[in-house]
């Protein structure tokens, strides 16, 4: 557990910076703003001249701090990190330290594997439009504790993955926690280990409520990690006014209901009335690679689902297209995770090709051949044979999604160059 400090508790300590990633950077901020210089500055792999390596000398700076503030990145299991807490140097992460001193009645914090971007966007629109000044920040945006961001706000709704959940100590009033499914195995160190520290954050002091997803079978097992004060909502509970989102989905519907709850559960004025949410509702840009329509040719769609990067949401992107001859794209950086529940989610679809692409492509085609014999299954070596051999088999009115189940590493800088990949490809079909 890391320790209950707050930033300005760091004033007139030796302070050790721990990756510099995005996150780092408004570390550093903050710091220059509290007219902290740090110490050392580490970080695994440097970009910079003043930057120690965490394993040529890095470490040995770090131990000769009073506080380490790490980036999210770093996890809690490594051995280096905890030979420093061992040795007595506490390592705190930057929301922790925000946290331990907001003014936490008006925070929201939304977590959960798949989902939590859209939720928090869908959350930041409501809010907004029903005339209240909020802060989108955290794993989706600006660092709420960045000198750079905005402070005169009402709310702050704060998107949080497993690897910040481990860093905090006080928790915000409401969390959300929008699906559960295995995840981030090797930074966690096996699935239970990954439920335990995802679902962390409902149980810190401070929580009021849990807003969980009730259509979830995997957070319904693990009710005992929320908490004792659940508000589960399930897709079923819609009562229309998600129509004005334009999302596509059954996932996102939830999504969306888990966002308005939240914000009621915060005591948002205006979050309980159905009028005034439906008109706030309108107008929502949607967020890119999340089951977004992205072009058509001759008559068969193509759908950016690209930050789909395990099961559970490749799932729901299929359900999104019931009754419709489906292609879809599969495979990406193999980090071990199971593929087998994708096997028994796709058993019985109809009109459904599954084109797997490297690298984890040949151990997805082998988990569906074993556990759902009667799919279409074939491997193609790239992305752009994917497209071209979906758009054939699709036509004349089918879709091709874009939802691989796993990561864009190797290939692809990030999910967005694997999505700009896929436009190209599509675009390349109409200049034929």
């Amino acid at each position: 557990m890391p320790p209950t400090i707050s930033w300005s508790d760091l004033r007139d300590r030796r302070v050790g910076v721990w990756g510099l990633g995005v996150e780092g950077r408004a570390n550093l901020r903050k710091l220059a703003a509290l007219g902290i210089a740090p110490q050392a500055l580490v970080d695994d792999r440097p970009a910079a001249d003043d930057v120690l390596a965490t394993g040529d000398g890095g470490l040995d700076a770090l131990a000769g701090c009073d506080v380490v503030v790490k980036s999210p990145g770093i996890s809690r299991t490594r051995a280096d990190l905890q030979s420093l807490e061992s040795a007595g140097v506490p390592v705190a992460g930057g929301l922790g330290l925000w946290l331990a001193e907001a003014d936490r009645d008006r925070v929201l914090c939304i977590t959960g594997t798949k989902g939590k971007s859209t939720t928090t966007a869908i959350a930041g629109h409501l809010a907004t439009g029903l005339g209240q000044r909020v802060l989108l920040g955290g794993n989706f945006g600006t660092a709420p504790w960045d000198p750079e961001a905005p402070q005169d706000v009402d709310w702050w709704v704060v998107e949080t993955s497993s690897y910040q959940a481990t860093d905090v100590v006080l928790g915000p009033a409401v969390v959300a926690v929008t699906s559960l499914s295995q995840d981030h195995l090797d930074w966690h160190g096996g699935p239970e280990h990954y439920y335990r520290d995802k679902l962390s954050l409902c149980r810190r002091p401070g929580v009021r409520r849990v807003v969980a997803d009730g259509d979830s079978p995997l957070l319904r097992e693990h009710a005992d990690l929320l908490g004792s004060e659940v508000r589960w909502v399930r897709a079923t509970d819609d009562p229309g006014w998600t129509g004005g989102l334009g999302l596509l989905g059954e996932h996102n519907v939830r999504n969306a209901l888990v966002a308005r709850a939240a914000l009621v559960e915060l005591g948002v004025p205006g979050a309980d009335d159905d009028a005034r949410i439906a008109a706030a509702a309108r107008d929502f840009a949607g967020l890119g690679s999340r089951l977004r329509p992205v072009g058509r040719v001759d008559g068969v769609d193509f759908v950016d689902d690209s930050l789909s990067t395990n099961v559970l949401p490749t799932l729901a992107a299929v359900d999104a297209f019931r009754g419709r001859r489906v292609v879809l794209l599969v495979g990406g950086h193999d980090r071990g995770i199971d593929y087998a529940p994708l096997a028994e989610g796709l058993t019985g679809r109809a009109h459904l090709l599954v084109l797997c692409l490297p690298d984890s492509g040949p151990r997805i085609a082998e988990a569906l051949r074993a556990g759902a014999p009667d799919l279409d299954v074939r491997e193609v070596p790239a992305l752009s044979d994917g497209v071209r051999a979906g758009f054939e088999w699709a036509r004349p009115d089918g879709v091709v999604l874009l939802s691989p189940a796993a990561p864009s590493f190797g290939q692809y800088r990030d999910y967005a160059d694997r999505a700009a990949d896929f436009v190209r490809s599509m675009e390349s079909l109409s200049q034929r």
